[in-house]
């Protein structure tokens, strides 16, 4: 049995079919958004993802790049980051259509999601997300972000279905990358802060209360 079909064998007969049915990056997407996001420590495995119908940016971002994978692409992510204590990390699973890249992702932010596969490099890529990724106090906060990592190098873990594996995956090899900085510390100095209006596009539809430096626990 293949990694995939034996994370499929594991879902509900319901859930087997959603699972079947994200047959294109956007109809991924589009589940993504339909789940409740939750800005918690615990990190599910996609298949507890699936089950509990909530997950936040690192699972999500998991379980896009396996549906990803099922349908015929690569399943890569890469974390884009701002520096550390400022605000949190953010997790894409990223593919390529015709040599050009495009990202899912699970976020409590309107903008910080889907990209369409145009752009010609990862960096390219993660600068569409730079005046977006703004913390509660309005200010831009990324600065850097990883090389992809591909997740079927790593299926002795069992990381689709075994939570612990999962985490082993996550927090040993995914966040144990250094980051590529995209920006100088003196440019980081120097950006000015989002505008009210701005500002208040960019929370459209979110839930303050499990943003970072809101939330009681930490994610």
């Amino acid at each position: 049995m293949t990694f995939l079909d034996e994370f499929q064998s594991r879902l509900p007969a319901d859930l087997r079919k959603t699972f079947r049915s994200l047959n294109s990056p956007f109809a991924i997407q589009a589940y993504l958004d339909s789940l409740t996001y939750i800005g918690e420590e615990r990190d599910r495995s996609p298949l507890n993802v699936m089950l509990d119908g909530q997950s936040h940016c690192l699972d999500g971002g998991f379980l896009a790049a396996l549906a990803l994978w099922r349908i015929g692409f690569k399943p890569l992510l890469i974390d884009i980051v701002p520096d550390p204590g400022v605000d949190e990390d953010h997790v894409l699973a990223v593919y390529q259509i015709e040599g050009r890249w495009g990202a899912l992702a699970k976020t409590n932010y309107i903008n910080l999601g889907f990209r369409e596969p145009v752009y010609k490099n990862l960096r390219e890529l993660v600068m569409t997300y730079f005046e977006h990724y703004v913390s509660i106090h309005q200010k831009k906060v990324l600065t850097g972000y990883t090389r992809p990592i591909a997740a079927s190098r790593y299926t002795h873990l069992k990381w689709a279905w075994d939570e612990a594996g999962a985490n082993i995956l996550y927090h040993k090899y995914f966040y144990g990358r250094k980051p590529i900085r995209l920006i100088t510390p003196s440019m980081a100095k120097r950006l000015s802060p989002a505008t009210d209006r701005a500002y208040a596009a960019e929370i459209l539809h979110t839930n303050l209360r499990e943003s970072f430096g809101n939330r009681t626990t930490s994610k």
